[in-house]
């Protein structure tokens, strides 16, 4: 008797497992459809422009990063993600900085996961695109050289500081302009550089100086450019600056006088 009843028992645990799966397949075919009917939806109104490619793939890198660490995470990627990917890679620019001193600049798009919430994904797409292009286009003209770029973040290399401040001034102004004419579409950038010596690879110092401008890139505001003490300095009077504020920076002790453009 206990024998029938335990292989009854078993039978039925069975038989429900086997309906779960087949519960569980279906729902993952549904839902690999519908991912799949976006991409084509994506892929076929979007690859109208130059690099509307890679701007759908950095679309769904952010919907990847909402999923597995939400909007904290999505959020940090840009900046963060860039300079972690830096810290890793230890890319060859020691051929840029002749002199043993490199400029880094950071920037990425304030708060551009609400934006995408906001919009949709093909404006978004086509916003991130007209973004990349102004960035490029500006960088090339004051003799920078983007590093690494992901999603709305850059990581963009010069030579000489006051081209770099000189390259984000005009960054800003360009985007204040686009947010004028766009107005509900309109962005808000916020950039940070920082100058260090000793960008030779493998030199612990180079994981430090793309740290440190990583991190004044965190603490600006959209619309801000914020430049660390070494910059301020090698500038000089040849851009206003306010008159600074003290930011205690994670990964770096004590705090640092961080100066923003006027």
């Amino acid at each position: 008797m206990g024998w029938t009843i335990a292989a009854a028992v078993l039978a039925v645990l069975a038989a429900a497992e086997g309906i779960a799966l087949v519960v569980l397949r279906a729902r993952l075919q549904a839902s690999q459809r519908d991912a799949e009917e976006m991409r084509a939806r994506l892929d076929t109104r979007t690859m109208l422009w130059t690099g509307g490619r890679e701007a759908v793939k950095q679309v769904w890198q952010t919907a990847n990063l909402v999923r597995t660490q939400g909007f904290g995470g999505a959020v940090r990627s840009s900046i963060e993600e860039l300079a972690d990917w830096a810290d890793v890679e230890r890319p060859d620019l020691a051929r840029l900085a002749p002199g043993g001193e490199l400029v880094v600049m950071f920037s990425d798009i304030e708060e551009s996961t609400a934006l995408n919430e906001r919009i949709g994904d093909r404006a978004w797409v086509k916003l991130i695109g007209s973004h990349d292009r102004l960035v490029r286009r500006l960088v090339k003209a004051h003799d920078g050289h983007v590093v690494k770029s992901q999603g709305d973040g850059f990581m963009v290399a010069f030579a000489e500081p006051t081209a770099a401040v000189s390259c984000a001034v005009a960054m800003q102004r360009e985007f204040k302009r686009d947010a004028k004419r766009a107005r509900h579409n309109s962005i808000r950038v916020r950039i940070g550089i920082h100058m260090g010596k000793s960008v030779l690879r493998g030199d612990d110092v180079f994981g430090r100086n793309v740290a440190m401008a990583a991190r004044v890139a965190s603490q600006a505001a959209g619309g801000e450019i914020l430049v660390s003490e070494s910059v301020r300095t090698a500038v000089g009077d040849r851009q206003p600056f306010d008159r600074g504020r003290d930011a205690e920076l994670k990964g770096f002790s004590g705090t640092h006088r961080l100066y923003a453009v006027a």
